[in-house]
């Protein structure tokens, strides 16, 4: 099976097995390590990337459900260049990781649910983040972060 697919930004080619997981093709493929394997069957969020904008998780991804054209966006490629994604320094400004394991997908997931919620309530915070897993239960800096990460892109834009 061979796929014509973009990791941030850059055009690759799979070639392989199409029941490998997009997880394994990021890490080893594409050598960019901090999309972590956590459970293997997609519960815990630590593989989380985004796949045409929308998250998924990348260890219960095969391969053969990607088309030629997709856009896979790691949390190497969240932010531009040097340049954080607003919740990327969100998360280094309010000290949110502990362990940092889950971080990655914590933050896929959070830049995901601000691109389509700009202003999120509370529940919808709960609803969309607390289905990744963190074993450290620094949920309340996430939620804090996530806010803050709001109000960052808000400033941005000239709101």
């Amino acid at each position: 099976m061979r796929r014509a697919i973009t990791i941030n930004g850059k055009d690759m080619i799979y070639d392989g097995d199409g029941s490998t997981p997009l997880l394994w093709f990021v890490r080893e493929t594409a050598d960019l390590r901090g999309t972590k394997f956590g459970c293997g069957a997609g519960l815990c969020g630590a593989c989380t990337v985004h796949l045409n904008g929308i998250t998924v998780r990348s260890c219960s991804t095969p391969m053969e459900t990607l088309e030629d054209g997709d856009a896979v966006t790691t949390i190497e490629g969240l932010g531009s260049g040097n340049r954080l994604h607003p919740v990327q320094a969100a998360w280094l400004e309010l000290d949110v990781a502990q362990c940092g394991y889950c971080q990655a997908g914590q933050m896929m997931s959070a830049a995901a649910l601000l691109a389509d919620t700009p202003n999120p309530s509370d529940q919808e915070i709960e609803d969309a983040m607390f289905g990744n897993v963190c074993r450290c239960g620094t949920y309340g800096r996430i939620a804090k972060a996530v806010k803050r990460a709001a109000t960052k892109m808000a400033e941005e834009a000239g709101q």
